[in-house]
């Protein structure tokens, strides 16, 4: 089964699942070792950690599209991709699905703020109209060249307009052919209630975000709210600043090694993460008895 299809049977199954962010190949290998059975491409994660900068739309499409074929190249699970707004209008989302379905995506999440975007849980974003993105949505749709290749609807509007009218953008969304639906900073728990009773029989993703806008639940939580997908965007990332921080004050405290060792992984769990033994067979199968190379 094609990654694609096995993502559409992750969207039809009973149960909800936990989707957690990756921003390089290596997080996305870490979170398919883990036994999870997606990946999502962070656009916050990859601002962060590639560009140093806060999510607020500095990232290219081509910058992302090349985050997201590294880890298909290392992965076998299916990959959520945050593509923005598309970078664009919806001229921009054509090349946009174009370019990350031969990347590896599995879905694309598009959304309706502005071009440049901020991240969901910041103040000051502003939307597009409902009729944009309705555009928006149907460009996606008619240009995948897999049927399968799920399209996510995102709206920022509830922050913006309120829950009626993003209840009223995630409907005309789904109308427009979105295969998933994502309303985007919930503040209370009857708010995300009304969200998946107000936009019935579509699969829901509800985004965790750590000291955001939205109150945390268990995936248990989640399920019960009719919530299909429960996005944990950059717990990795922020899992992974504070490790880096605690290992870099003991450098800097104890100018030794000798205390570090309870913050790393082992050189042994390095070495398998990164498939060294794989490395050596090719070694052995592929750089066997070669005549050196004249010296011109």
């Amino acid at each position: 089964m094609s990654k694609n299809k096995r993502f559409k049977a992750l969207l039809g199954q009973p149960n909800a699942f936990i989707l957690p962010g990756a921003y390089d190949g290596m997080t996305a290998r870490l979170v398919e070792e883990f036994g999870f059975p997606a990946v999502y491409a962070t656009g916050a994660g990859i601002s962060n950690a590639q560009l140093g900068w806060a999510d607020v739309g500095l990232t290219t499409l081509t910058e992302v599209a090349e985050i997201v074929s590294r880890m298909d190249d290392v992965t076998t699970v299916p990959i959520i991709v945050d593509g923005d707004t598309g970078f664009g209008n919806a001229i921009n989302v054509i090349r946009t699905v174009k370019v990350l379905e031969r990347a590896g995506a599995s879905a694309i999440q598009f959304e309706d703020q502005v071009s440049p975007k901020k991240c969901g849980h910041f103040n000051g974003k502003q939307i597009i109209s409902k009729v944009e993105m309705v555009n928006k949505i149907k460009a996606a749709v008619d240009t995948r060249k897999d049927e399968n290749l799920s399209i996510i609807a995102r709206t920022d509007a509830l922050a913006i307009s309120g829950i009626e009218d993003a209840i009223e953008r995630a409907n005309a969304y789904k109308e427009a052919g979105a295969d998933v639906i994502f309303i985007e900073a919930p503040t209370t728990i009857e708010q995300l209630k009304a969200i998946t009773t107000g936009v019935p029989n579509v699969p829901h993703i509800i985004n965790m975000v750590e000291g955001g806008k939205t109150p945390l639940v268990s995936l248990k939580e989640a399920n019960d709210m009719g919530f299909q997908i429960m996005l944990c965007a950059n717990s990795v990332l922020r899992s992974a600043i504070k490790g880096i921080r605690q290992s870099l004050s003991i450098l800097k405290r104890d100018e030794s090694q000798e205390n570090i060792h309870e913050f790393i992984c082992t050189w042994e769990e390095r070495q398998e993460l990164f498939k060294l033994k794989q490395v050596s067979e090719w070694e052995q199968k592929y750089l066997q008895d070669q005549e050196p190379q004249e010296v011109k």
